[in-house]
């Protein structure tokens, strides 16, 4: 086990031997580590939280400390992260609550820029991008491979659906559907994310779906109902259209348009 002399990884402390601790780094006595993982000079680690494998975790980063909540008095609530993640310079993700559920959660392959915030009970999937200085308020769920651009920001119980895109400096005020592009200071829906679509295997035929789709739910003059009932009976067969109509039918903040 690589630990450099001045790192603090206190009693109780489960770290795999593969791991390396750097310089000033301080690994609180409710961690654990997983195999491979790195944390730089300085990083933070504390909290009942959990790391996998091959995570790094840059200068100056801190993981698993209290919620950013007054209503929290010490519980023992944890912050679980995945695999092969990187939390840049300064990146800051919090504890659970117990009115949140308990759990901070992040996936597998994630990237988290310098200086963005992942609130408490915030539930990140995988293979997500966070730029730089994006901030997601408690209980922001983030399905798996969203990408945020630089200084967005995200309210409390948003949904963000899967491989969508969020444009810099955009507030995000209400769920997000899966596939789609938003933007603006409140954010508004800006059409699909087809380059992310592409890259993320989605077939010709898929994306051409999930064009009707759109265009069906965002591009007609029916109401929301009455669109999704259309697009259940001509094309609910197919998964990314059924996961598109679920999301849309599970939304409690309502659907950004």
């Amino acid at each position: 086990m690589a630990i450099h002399p001045t790192a603090v990884v206190e009693p109780g402390a489960q770290v795999d031997p593969s791991c390396e601790i750097g310089a000033y780094a301080v690994v609180g006595p409710h961690v654990r580590l997983g195999a491979r993982n790195v944390l730089a000079a300085h990083a933070v680690v504390t909290g009942h939280t959990t790391l996998g494998e091959g995570n790094r975790v840059f200068p100056h980063a801190v993981l698993g400390e209290i919620p950013q909540d007054l209503k929290y008095r010490g519980e023992p609530t944890r912050l679980e992260i995945g695999d092969r993640n990187t939390f840049r310079e300064c990146v800051t993700v919090n504890l659970g609550t117990v009115q949140g559920g308990g759990v901070t959660v992040v996936g597998n392959g994630c990237l988290l820029m310098a200086y963005s915030h992942v609130g408490h009970d915030c539930r990140i999937g995988d293979g997500a991008i966070i730029a730089n200085s994006v901030a997601l308020a408690g209980h922001v769920i983030l399905e798996d491979h969203v990408h945020i651009s630089g200084l967005a920001a995200a309210h409390q119980f948003c949904r963000i659906g899967r491989l969508s895109f969020v444009s810099g400096l955009t507030g995000v005020a209400m769920d997000v559907p899966p596939y789609c592009t938003v933007a603006g200071p409140r954010a508004e829906l800006a059409g699909l994310n087809t380059v992310g679509l592409q890259r993320g295997g989605l077939s010709e035929e898929q994306i051409g779906r999930i064009k009707q789709a759109y265009k069906i739910v965002f591009r007609s003059n029916l109401g929301l109902a009455e669109a999704l009932a259309q697009l259940e009976a001509e094309l609910g067969g197919h998964p990314e259209i059924a996961h598109f109509v679920a999301f849309v039918k599970g939304s409690q903040r309502g659907i950004t348009r």
